[in-house]
């Protein structure tokens, strides 16, 4: 189940189960918000990282029955990029597992650091964490 909250126009913050399915959902309300903020040629980019950071969420984070994953998709000052926030209860912070040929999974914040301009994680108000990376458009209208 989902639940939904709206700020300023330079952000959309949304809540989410830990359900799988809620990862394609999160990605149809990430591009909904890049079209509108004129920033569609990032949703490959942008809708790849947001699916890492929140599939390790629903997976890793372990949390009491209940709590729900905060996204939040924020503008960037200057119009030209975007920062994505996962928010969750748990404390433990994200480890990025060493590139191996014959991994099945584990993987996805070697995906995130391929593909995202910058990321990282600290603390957030309240219990637990929050996991962000930015991607932003270069000259020409690519993302990187």
């Amino acid at each position: 189940m989902e639940r939904t909250a709206r700020n300023a126009e330079s952000a959309v913050v949304r809540r989410w189960s830990r359900h799988p399915a809620c990862v394609a959902r999160a990605r149809t309300e990430l591009r909904t918000a890049l079209e509108g903020w004129g920033l569609a040629p990032l949703t490959d980019a942008a809708s790849l990282v947001l699916s890492e950071l929140l599939t390790n969420a629903g997976r890793h984070a372990v949390v009491s029955p209940g709590r729900e994953i905060e996204t939040r998709f924020l503008l960037d000052e200057r119009g030209r990029g975007i920062r994505i926030e996962v928010h969750d209860a748990s404390s433990v912070p994200p480890r990025m597992a060493d590139p191996d040929q014959d991994a099945v999974g584990g993987l996805g914040l070697c995906l995130v650091d391929a593909v995202a301009d910058a990321w990282g994680f600290g603390e957030r108000v309240g219990p637990g964490k929050v996991v962000w990376a930015e991607c932003a458009l270069r000259e020409g209208g690519a993302s990187r």
